[in-house]
Order: C-alpha cells, then sequence, then structure tokens
C-alpha cells in the first residue's frame, strides 16, 4: 500500500486560494482498472483510492503514514512567483515598446 502526500493547487476557475493551506494524502492504485463491457465505464475493486485524508502540516500526515505502515512520498509544492503589475505602467514614457491602438 502506497501513498502520495501533497499540497493542492488553487483552482484554475477562481483566483483565490481556499483549500491549498491543507495536506492530502491520497492512496496510489493498487490494481489496474476494468471496462465495463455493457456501460463502457472504468471500474476498480480498490475502494482506498477513493479516500482523501486531510491534514494541518506536512508532519501530521508523514506521522499517520509511518504511524500506519504505508509507504508515502511528498509533493513539495512549487510556489507562484507573482509579477506585480500596474495599469499605468502601459502608459509609462521609458517604455520598451511602443504604445499603440
Amino acid at each position: 500500500m502506497s501513498a502520495k502526500i501533497y499540497r493542492p493547487a488553487k483552482t484554475a476557475m477562481q483566483s483565490g486560494k481556499a483549500k491549498t493551506h491543507v495536506w492530502l494524502l491520497e492512496f496510489d492504485q493498487a490494481g489496474p482498472r476494468k471496462i465495463d463491457p455493457i456501460m463502457g465505464y472504468t471500474s476498480s475493486a480498490d475502494t482506498r483510492q477513493q479516500v482523501k485524508l486531510t491534514f494541518e502540516t506536512l508532519e501530521q500526515a508523514e506521522a499517520y503514514a509511518t504511524r500506519n505502515g504505508i509507504e508515502y512520498r511528498v509533493i513539495l509544492p512549487k510556489e507562484a512567483n507573482r509579477q506585480v503589475v500596474s495599469y499605468t505602467d502601459n502608459f509609462r514614457f521609458n517604455r520598451m515598446q511602443p504604445w499603440t491602438h
């Protein structure tokens, strides 16, 4: 049984960072998925991959995994480097590219 511990990224639909400050522990898929011949759905007998455990800190998630004998890997988050842009910079006198319509 193996799992991954990560902090989720923000959704693409909103600019806020809600639900990105918790750490998730998700179990990896134990076996291959099977295709249902009648409906075409994919299914699996492994129900652990439906479980997502949330933790306040990375240390709590690692402690839970080691306490329960779960092999885990940590995926560290990549922090976004935001470039501060001002609307008035579009009309600066010393602009690199000339402003046109």
